[in-house]
């Protein structure tokens, strides 16, 4: 007989994972790359893959964003399943979903939009994270909310055909400057837009280092948090077993991660763009990850030298906010706050203090 037990409401793995990918931004990360700037002999490859690409490609310090975008879709078949079950959204449903958007771009000027400058002319209303976050899951949260599966798959292969025909229109331009991502995001921020240089007689101009393109990457933002939502479907899917739903899982990311391949020679895999490409390579690695952290927790119950991620996995927006105002430009600095951030969260997660939005 095969084992169909109903799926929890919350899974453990989630928030595992998502404390392993917090773990990695807050504590390892920094603490790594700046012991591999104290010792650069033999550390180039691991330097490497701790910092964002320049432009092509794809590294481990890259799959950060995107998973987060990601869980945040996964929850949403589990937070909202009443609605699928027969009730139907009220205004309860919408003022809490306008909350959390406005909670979640607040948080974005605080921590990334210069908001605590309080000069007009330095703030960056789109620059965030959390901002990508937060027009993401409005998206999928009112597209599974209101339609079926299939509609959902609909919208995100039209999302996903946008963006792509955005690119093709103007000769798949994509000089890190030039392109159409890039063109809308300067013509509707202006000079709101980060990567803003301001000259003493009041001019300012964009500069060339700053690469990362919002406005339009929106809809592969949005297409991202609903590849979450699919996983987090799937992982409800009571037909199948345990094991079923993790390998199904499974097979989706790696055919994603090979559609992502294929594709790439003609749109290149760049995450400072959310390049179509990178959204299908990206997306595959988290389903990966997804699979392969549900099936270790949720089915085999392997969770011994695991669970302490939860520390930083059930306050993730928590951690993540302080933790972009934690300086980590040293090896002692680095280490320092990182382990004093870990200590602020495991008391809050002792004490069941968690940041819910």
């Amino acid at each position: 007989m095969t084992d169909r037990k109903p799926v929890s409401a919350r899974l453990e793995s989630l928030d595992i994972l998502r404390g392993a990918d917090m773990f990695l931004l807050l504590f390892l990360g920094p603490v790594l790359l700046n012991a591999c700037k104290l010792w650069p002999e033999g550390t180039a490859w691991l330097s490497h893959q701790l910092q964002h690409v320049k432009w092509e490609g794809f590294v481990v310090w890259d799959i950060i964003m995107p998973l987060f975008l990601f869980m945040s879709g996964i929850t949403i078949p589990f937070s909202m399943a009443r609605y699928k079950a027969g009730e139907k959204p009220g205004r309860a449903f919408y003022l809490k979903l306008l909350r959390r958007f406005i909670v979640l771009f607040f948080l974005g000027w605080l921590v990334q939009g210069n908001l605590l400058l309080w000069d007009w002319k330095l703030f960056h209303p789109f620059a965030n994270t959390l901002q990508a976050i937060a027009v993401g899951y409005v998206v999928t949260a009112l597209l599974f909310v209101h339609t079926d599966t299939k509609g959902q798959i609909v919208a995100a292969l039209l999302l996903f055909a946008l963006y792509w025909v955005a690119f093709a229109l103007t000769g798949m331009n994509v000089d890190p400057q030039e392109n159409v991502a890039m063109t809308v995001d300067k013509a509707v921020l202006g000079f709101h837009r980060d990567g803003v240089a301001w000259a003493e007689d009041g001019s300012w101009r964009f500069m060339k280092r700053y690469q990362y393109t919002w406005v339009l990457s929106s809809l592969n933002f949005a297409v991202t948090v609903l590849l979450g939502c699919f996983a987090g479907q799937m992982l409800r899917c009571e037909k199948r077993t345990p094991a079923g739903r993790a390998l199904g899982v499974a097979l989706v990311g790696i055919a994603l991660i090979a559609a992502g391949l294929l594709l790439s020679p003609l749109f290149p895999i760049i995450k400072k763009i959310w390049s179509s490409t990178m959204t299908l390579y990206s997306g595959g690695i988290c389903f990966l990850l997804t699979a392969l952290t549900y099936y270790i927790v949720d089915v085999r119950g392997w969770r011994r030298g695991l669970s302490w991620l939860k520390i930083y996995g059930m306050n993730a927006i928590t951690a993540y906010c302080i933790g972009e105002f934690l300086p980590h430009a040293t090896f002692p600095q680095a280490l320092g706050n990182a382990v004093l951030l870990f200590c602020l969260l495991g008391l809050m997660y002792r004490n069941k203090l968690f940041l819910k939005i």
